[in-house]
């Protein structure tokens, strides 16, 4: 009797391990199924995750993707290193080719020593220099420039408006990494990772800062809901920028 029953009992065996795995494969569908983000949840991740959404302001034709400020063309100091865009010398500022309005802004950037420069964004061309209407994103080298001293006009600070933490930015020579987030009246300012600035534009606060300041003067600064991203070169020194990108938010 043990021969015959033998290859039944195997038979049985490999019946039933294949069952299991018919019923296993089915419960691991149906709870991928079951457990899946919704429409909206799934539109959220490739958002984020979806590089195409992002914009290059790098490429061999500058022309294509910056001018001088109020100028139709690029001024001859900047100029393409290899994959970065550096100038060495006081010369005019720069705009995009293209206003934004809600945005996320991304680069790399150093400066030598004692250098100072900034990012303009939602800047109009409607006063004589830039940084009358746009807010600035301060670039510096905290400690070999004057403006170092005091965190309002910082590294990472919204110059001469909100204060930015000390001991973020890398010294002269290094690269550092910026992301600016302008959602409406929200923008949030990064420099290595780190958030050093949130305000809100337009609010009584903001508002309260700006009378206070330098910039009082211009009755419009600040309040653009669309403008251009700027970058400053009016300054003497080395400024260097790589892997500029921005997505539009809006």
């Amino acid at each position: 009797m043990i021969g015959p029953i033998a290859p039944r009992v195997a038979r049985m065996t490999r019946v039933t391990f294949v069952a299991r795995a018919v019923l296993a494969i089915a419960a691991l569908s149906y709870l991928t199924t079951a457990c899946a983000p919704s429409s909206g949840a799934a539109s959220t991740t490739t958002m984020t995750a979806d590089t195409s959404t992002w914009r290059s302001l790098m490429g061999p034709d500058l022309d294509a993707l910056w001018r001088g400020y109020r100028a139709d063309s690029i001024p001859r100091a900047w100029h393409l290193v290899g994959d970065t865009l550096t100038k060495s010398e006081s010369t005019d500022d720069i705009i995009t080719r293209e206003p934004y309005s809600d945005f996320e802004l991304e680069l790399d950037w150093k400066l030598s020593a004692g250098g100072n420069a900034g990012i303009f964004y939602r800047a109009t061309e409607e006063y004589d220099h830039v940084y009358w209407s746009g807010p600035e994103y301060q670039l510096l080298d905290d400690a070999g420039h004057p403006d170092g001293r005091n965190r309002l006009t910082a590294a990472g600070s919204s110059y001469a408006l909100y204060p930015a933490e000390a001991g973020v930015v890398k010294p002269a020579g290094e690269w550092n990494s910026t992301r600016i987030v302008a959602r409406g009246a929200h923008v949030e300012h990064w420099l290595n990772g780190k958030k050093l600035v949130e305000l809100e534009l337009w609010s009584p606060d903001w508002k309260a800062r700006v009378e206070k300041s330098k910039f009082a003067e211009w009755r419009d600064y600040g309040r653009a809901r669309a403008g251009y991203i700027g970058i400053q070169g009016d300054h003497d020194g080395t400024l260097s920028l790589r892997g500029i990108r921005i997505r539009p938010l809006d």
